[in-house]
């Protein structure tokens, strides 16, 4: 059984691109247990702005029809405060990352959510500091 997770917005993207075959297969098995995807609305942001910029509308609307399917969260205070602490910790530290991957890392610890990304070394600061980020990677074959 796996623990819930949440997908950041490069593994969303992963998915709808449907190249990657491990990441397709990770997403199947996932989905048989869980039955969706999950997803931050920040993330839903990022899409929908990457999209926009880029000028592709019938990929947006696609992401707009999967949302649907979709569980998002949203970006409550709780997760402002956290977000918060992760952000003054990385800029002391030195360690900045995105302006919104501290947030997408926030509603994962807040949920209590697996964070499912391919940039695993840029969350692992957040670990490192001492807040309770899980991580996974679907890029990464199961053993």
């Amino acid at each position: 059984m796996s623990s819930k997770s949440l997908l950041d917005t490069d593994m969303m993207s992963e998915l709808l691109k449907g190249k990657n075959a491990v990441v397709a297969a990770r997403s199947r098995d996932y989905l048989r247990e869980h039955h969706r995807i999950t997803l931050a609305s920040l993330s839903v942001t990022e899409v929908v702005a990457g999209y926009r910029q880029a000028l592709r509308t019938v990929q947006l609307e696609s992401f707009r029809r999967a949302i649907g399917a979709t569980e998002v969260l949203s970006f409550g205070v709780a997760e402002a405060e956290l977000a918060g602490l992760i952000i003054g910790d990385l800029a002391r530290s030195g360690q900045l990352i995105g302006a919104i991957d501290p947030l997408i890392a926030a509603v994962a610890i807040t949920n209590g959510l697996v964070l499912v990304t391919g940039n695993q070394r840029h969350f692992e600061r957040i670990r490192l500091l001492g807040f309770d980020l899980r991580l996974d990677n679907w890029r990464e074959p199961v053993l």
